[in-house]
């Protein structure tokens, strides 16, 4: 098997009274609220400068759901074969080597997750001030750090109530606001369907640039992949959460983008970052923006406990791996990783507090984009290499879906290497260091060569 030869096979620590417990409806739940962010309500004034056309606009949203589609699927087809938590570092580690999984684990185990908690933290403490405006931003944004972490640490049955309760409300919310908007909203002169001219808009530069920040919009459809090993019956219930989830948010960003344009013109939203406060003020007049900002608000609060849950798993599935960090994997009696959750948490308040959250996340772009596209790579990889192995769901589409998915990323690679070359060199060089501390903890490791351990095959996993 690809990525068996690591001088045998560590025992993962037990779950303290804690078999798999996350429902297919949790681990949905899960995919949205990472995904469902602040990006979809920011995006389109930007997009409105160089293409003017509502087909082409909202072609571009069913475009990026499409790639994301492609990449789910992938993601399944390991997931389903490799069921065990932990994302990238487990499916590299598989496909390729235990330092390649190191370095893609690294990378999400320490800043990863914890720079986009911070953004998303800190644009709940800016939105909620419209509310609260007695309190200060940062404040805010801490106390909603400390609030989920503090569900998280009681136990994965809880996390799993909150977070599915907190995605219901968002996802009503934001139905509730394009019903609104629909309804009493001022139609303007846009239209969706094609014209011949929308043909030139689809294969020029601006509209594939475009498609970058769309793609950024989508992240987190492969959410569910960081905590398979405590989903009920993972080959199955994996592949139908990251599908769902991320159909469901490709409706929501289609419908949003409609409702915008169908009710705000264009010219009041072109260049604007807070396109859904102008919409919402064109709807509800001027208690709009308090009411988009409130929904907002409500809607990060599932993004930022998604990403409290799924984040510190990482480095919990390499604390199984590394004597060095074994700490990092003793669970709570509820089954929480303390020690990981409280590190995610210290790395979050640190950059919510010195302000670093933006220059990590320039930073760590090229590296999270690099990591998905060998991962995807990794499934074509395997069944070259490894054709016999047990594959309990095969990606659908199979091979011009995961190939559809690595030529967008690649272009994507590419556009930041070229638009950002000092922040992609200086993620290259944050993923360089992850291999030389992976150097060191194998150097000390006194068995041999660090491990990975073999598929779950108990029932406790199945």
């Amino acid at each position: 098997m690809a990525g068996s030869d690591t001088g045998g096979t560590a025992t993962p620590v037990p779950h303290p009274g804690q078999g798999p417990t996350v429902s297919v409806a949790v681990a949905t739940a899960i995919v949205v609220a990472d995904m469902v962010g602040v990006g979809v309500f920011t995006s389109l004034g930007f997009q409105i400068n160089d293409t003017a056309s509502g087909f082409s606009l909202l072609l571009l949203w069913v475009v990026g759901g499409v790639v994301a589609l492609c990449g789910a699927l992938s993601y399944s087809e390991l997931g389903a074969m490799f069921p065990r938590s932990s994302g990238e570092y487990n499916f590299l580690s598989r496909a390729f080597h235990p330092a390649f999984g190191f370095l893609a684990g690294f990378v999400s185990a320490t800043v990863g997750f914890a720079a986009p908690v911070a953004l998303a933290a800190m644009a709940f403490g800016e939105y909620g001030k419209s509310i609260v405006p007695a309190v200060p931003p940062l404040a805010l944004a801490l106390g909603v750090i400390w609030l989920v972490s503090l569900v998280q640490l009681a136990g994965v049955r809880h996390s799993s109530k909150f977070q599915l309760i907190a995605t219901i409300l968002k996802v009503a919310l934001i139905v509730a606001f394009l019903t609104a908007g629909f309804a009493v909203g001022t139609p303007q002169p846009v239209s969706f369907a094609p014209a011949a001219s929308d043909w030139r808009h689809i294969a020029s530069a601006p509209f594939a640039i475009a498609l970058v920040f769309v793609m950024y919009s989508f992240s987190g459809w492969n959410a569910a992949t960081y905590i398979i090993g405590e989903m009920r019956t993972p080959q199955r219930n994996l592949p139908r959460a990251l599908l769902a989830g991320t159909l469901i948010v490709t409706v929501l960003y289609v419908a949003l983008n409609a409702v915008f344009l169908y009710t705000t013109p264009l010219q009041a939203m072109a260049g604007q970052l807070d396109v859904a406060r102008i919409a919402g003020s064109h709807i509800f007049g001027d208690t709009g923006g308090r009411i988009v900002a409130a929904m907002i608000c409500i809607g990060l609060v599932s993004s930022i406990s998604a990403m409290m849950w799924i984040g510190p798993r990482v480095m919990m599935t390499m604390g199984e791996d590394l004597p060095a960090l074994r700490r990092f994997a003793r669970r709570s009696r509820g089954g929480a990783p303390i020690a990981a959750i409280l590190f995610q948490l210290a790395v979050a308040n640190l950059m919510l507090l010195t302000q670093s959250f933006e220059a990590v996340l320039d930073f760590i772009q090229f590296g999270l984009l690099f990591c998905s596209f060998f991962t995807v790579l990794g499934v074509i990889k395997l069944r070259i290499t490894d054709p016999d192995l047990p594959r309990p769901y095969r990606a659908w589409g199979y091979p011009v879906t995961p190939i559809v998915f690595l030529l967008v990323t690649l272009f994507m690679m590419y556009y930041l290497a070229t638009e950002r070359p000092l922040q992609s060199f200086l993620g290259i060089l944050i993923m360089i260091s992850g291999l030389a501390i992976y150097a060191v903890f194998r150097r000390r490791t006194n068995d041999g060569p660090v491990s990975v351990p073999a598929v779950n095959q108990d029932a406790s996993m199945l």
